[in-house]
């Protein structure tokens, strides 16, 4: 990212000054919590600008998006991220004596079993099939004869437009529900909405960088949804965004790093984007 931001710098510094004029205006939003909670980065600056009429046009996030080469990806998309923190609650008791207590790890594991198992879509034009991956299960249980008296398990779903974080909760809450009447127990549930789904519709705007992608690369960009999360989950509410950065084969590694000639590359497609964005009637 740092290489992005370094990449963008020199990109907007050349078109300047071989510019005496030009139609619009060019901005940076650079922000350092996008890892973290991200409530006092990204958020409050496109508040901000809403709020003093500075809305973009459009929007390009440096997230390294390549995969094997420089120009080889673009993002247009998210899928959305939602956790889940389900805990069930039981009875204390000795593993001779069951009946005088209640086992909740049965109960929580029909549960992980039967929406591990789901099929949660098909996928569509630009997502994969939603994912869902069980994180933990954890009883807090060292002694091998008792029964202990609550069992949580986390898992985390990734999914794309063909669900909303409303739609997934209920799917949830449904398959709880049903395995109350059948098992009893005591069941509770936490989420933590991370990121919903989106998409940028290919059309001038990804195809002017597409476009400038391929020209500086002799690449074609794949147009991909993949991959975790970033800032374009915000940016996306006020204005089209897409990703396109270096490589990213030494991400969140030790010694990540990108090298100059790369990052030289990356500032030339900047720069031919830069240049056919202000020639170009978006």
């Amino acid at each position: 990212m740092k290489g992005s931001v370094a990449a963008f710098a020199a990109a907007a510094i050349y078109f300047v000054r071989g510019m005496a004029k030009f139609k619009g205006w060019l901005s940076f939003l650079i922000t350092g919590d996008e890892e973290g909670p991200a409530i006092n980065g990204t958020v409050k600056v496109l508040n901000w600008m809403a709020e003093n009429g500075h809305i973009p046009d459009h929007c390009i996030v440096g997230e390294p998006s390549c995969v094997d080469r420089l120009g080889d990806t673009i993002k247009i998309g998210r899928r959305g991220s939602l956790s889940f923190h389900v805990t069930v609650e039981g009875k204390q008791g000795h593993v001779a004596y069951p009946r005088k207590a209640d086992n909740p790890i049965p109960k929580l594991a029909r549960l992980i079993d039967r929406i591990s198992a789901a099929r949660l879509d098909e996928g569509n034009e630009h997502f994969d099939p939603s994912t869902l991956a069980v994180t933990t299960f954890d009883v807090g249980n060292p002694a091998g004869n008792v029964i202990p008296s609550r069992a949580l398990a986390k898992f985390n779903i990734r999914f794309s437009t063909e669900h909303s974080f409303s739609s997934l909760k209920s799917w949830v809450e449904e398959e709880i529900a049903r395995l109350k009447a059948e098992m009893g127990g005591t069941w509770s549930v936490s989420t933590t909405e991370g990121a919903d789904a989106f998409i940028t519709e290919p059309g001038a705007f990804v195809g002017l960088v597409q476009d400038a992608v391929e020209r500086e690369t002799g690449v074609l960009p794949k147009l991909s949804t993949s991959g975790g999360t970033s800032d374009a989950r915000f940016v996306k509410d006020f204005c089209p965004v897409l990703e396109f950065g270096p490589t990213n084969a030494t991400i969140h590694q030790t010694d990540e790093r990108i090298g100059i000639a790369e990052l030289r590359a990356t500032q030339a497609v900047y720069s031919r984007i830069i240049a056919d964005y202000f020639s170009a009637e978006l």
